[in-house]
């Protein structure tokens, strides 16, 4: 008792709520103290992770894989601790920056690009793709969408393999049915052809064309239902990340080559947990890797 009247009174005599702020800033200053300072290996690597856009929980789960020793790794609780107890300054608002946030869910495009069934010519249904398909038991089955840039003037496909979570970015101009099977046979004829099997994708009109992609890649081409986003999942979680690197209403027109395969490196080389925490990349080339010693 009396070490605790002498820690917490204060010049107008003991008070408990005083003592509750006074013991609260103690745990929060021991915190900081065992891990941003008294562990400044483990808080570097922490910092270069967040730096390339890892969450916590990728951090913590990397850092468990790649080190047998205890005082090597840290919970992401902690590191989200050790993070909001930084003092105010350059380096608390770099890293804090650097967190992924919740996207708030995309509106529904307009018109232009949620034609009717009938104005995509041959289309076939996502309830004519084969079960194996859905259950994710083989590679090389994609799912798709674009990002529209500013006006609409440019626009970014994206192509993210369901079983791997590996993910292709291509730049297109306009968000035509020209461009954009054009654009995605390329980066698909860049694959063998096991990798390349089929591709989801919703009603938009730029994939009106997609009996060319077909021909040209050899990518059997499925389309959901009308306003089913859900249907290509893994594709909409994607884009949401995606946001962090090309945010509404940006110049798509601006985007480089470069630009897109720093921001695939990014992604691809982010540990998933869906994937117990290896990552896309790493996954997707063991397939590419079997396919090229075959």
């Amino acid at each position: 008792m009396s070490r605790e009247t002498r820690r917490n009174v204060a010049v107008t005599g003991y008070r408990a709520c005083t003592a509750e702020r006074r013991a609260q800033k103690r745990t929060v200053l021991s915190r900081r103290q065992c891990f941003t300072v008294l562990r400044p290996d483990v808080w570097q690597i922490v910092q270069d992770k967040l730096r390339l856009q890892w969450s916590p929980e990728q951090i913590s789960s990397w850092l468990e894989e790649t080190y047998d020793d205890a005082a090597m790794q840290v919970s992401h609780e902690t590191i989200y601790a050790g993070l909001y107890v930084l003092p105010r300054g350059t380096l608390r608002k770099e890293l804090l920056s650097q967190l992924r946030r919740r996207h708030r869910q995309r509106r529904k495009r307009g018109k232009l690009l949620h034609d009717r069934r009938g104005q995509i010519p041959d289309l076939v249904s996502i309830h004519d793709r084969p079960a194996d398909v859905e259950g994710r038991e083989f590679v090389g089955h994609w799912e798709g969408d674009l990002i529209l840039g500013r006006g609409k003037k440019g626009a970014i496909a994206t192509l993210v393999e369901r079983k791997t979570r590996y993910l292709m970015l291509c730049k297109l101009s306009a968000p035509s049915a020209e461009e954009a099977w054009k654009k995605m046979a390329k980066r698909f004829n860049e694959l063998p052809e096991h990798l390349r099997q089929s591709l989801t994708y919703d009603r938009g009109r730029e994939m009106s064309r997609h009996v060319k992609l077909t021909k040209a890649a050899k990518v059997k081409v499925y389309f959901c239902d009308p306003q089913s986003p859900w249907q290509r999942g893994t594709n909409e979680n994607t884009n949401g990340l995606l946001r962090q690197y090309f945010p509404k209403g940006m110049d798509m027109t601006k985007v480089t080559k470069k630009d897109l395969r720093f921001v695939e490196d990014r992604l691809n080389g982010r540990p998933r947990k869906v994937l117990q925490w290896k990552m896309p990349r790493e996954v997707f080339t063991s397939y590419l890797t079997v396919a090229l010693g075959s």
